[in-house]
């Protein structure tokens, strides 16, 4: 059943606020979906909440979710933006236009087809090795090791025993001295770096978790315990690779904000103490 089948069927057993916002709705579907949720309140004289709740009693997880399935739906079932590759011919114009909606379009297909079970399970182990005691590493190569870096940045502000390795020799030497009570984070674009994959099999021969941040198929996502899957239709050997070092800050943020909040009794002082320090080398205006 459609978005707006769904409505109609449901029109009569909404509310009359929500049915006002159903009837703005099914008047004009691609302008509900251009409007903010300030000008969909006013023009079915709701409040703004109401227009969320109408799209949470019609399933959606609220007004975003509501407009990106309903865009998808009436494009024909596909996500409104078309990936396009640059080429040195683009103009500035049409350079920034394409980066753009490569980007919207890799993070719409990903929001599509999320699966959560991989992220609870991810978080569920990683606070587990947080518990013990245990060290969480991030590794990844080339424009991955900058991603790394920012994975050991999120869980350093944890309070996390936390490292992350750019360079193939220390990630094979880290994963040596991993334990059982010890965690590993990859990411790789391709999956296919021969020093990862080395990696990955060391940490496991020492009873380390090992998660990957990859696309499906490749070896490293047969390889770790916990795939997360990060696939998109940028080509990586064309360019520098922009939607997947993207897709790859946006899984670890999930990853991170998931840990924080279920330790946000243990957190919560820890960052007001954090930030009360920053404030204090500031300048004042």
């Amino acid at each position: 059943m459609t978005v707006l089948s769904r409505i109609k069927s449901c029109l009569k057993d909404l509310a009359p606020a929500q049915a006002r916002v159903a009837q703005l709705l099914l008047a004009d579907p691609r302008v509900f979906c251009a409007l903010p949720v300030a000008e969909l309140a006013q023009r079915a004289q709701v409040s703004n909440p109401t227009v969320v709740r109408f799209c949470r009693s019609v399933g959606m997880e609220g007004l975003s979710d509501f407009k990106l399935k309903m865009a998808a739906e009436l494009s024909g079932g596909a996500v409104p933006f078309v990936h396009q590759n640059v080429t040195p011919a683009d103009t500035t114009d049409e350079l920034a236009h394409k980066v753009i909606n490569n980007a919207m379009k890799a993070i719409a297909v990903y929001q599509r087809g999320l699966s959560t079970h991989g992220l609870d399970d991810c978080i569920e182990k990683l606070n587990h090795v947080i518990d013990q005691g245990g060290r969480i590493e991030f590794y990844g190569v080339g424009n991955s090791g900058i991603v790394a870096q920012d994975g050991q940045f999120k869980f350093f502000r944890l309070g996390c025993n936390t490292v992350a390795y750019a360079d193939g020799h220390l990630q094979v030497m880290a994963a040596t001295l991993l334990s059982k009570r010890d965690a590993v984070v990859v990411i790789s674009n391709s999956g296919r770096s021969r020093d990862i994959l080395d990696a990955v099999e060391i940490a496991k021969k020492h009873g380390a978790l090992t998660i990957g941040i990859t696309e499906t198929g490749s070896p490293l996502a047969g390889l770790v315990k916990i795939h997360l899957a990060a696939d998109h239709a940028e080509r990586y050997e064309h360019y520098q690779p922009m939607i997947s070092r993207l897709l790859h800050l946006l899984i670890i943020d999930i990853v991170a904000t998931g840990v924080a909040l279920k330790r946000s009794d243990e957190l919560a002082p820890r960052w007001a103490d954090i930030k009360r320090n920053l404030q204090k080398r500031r300048y004042r205006s």
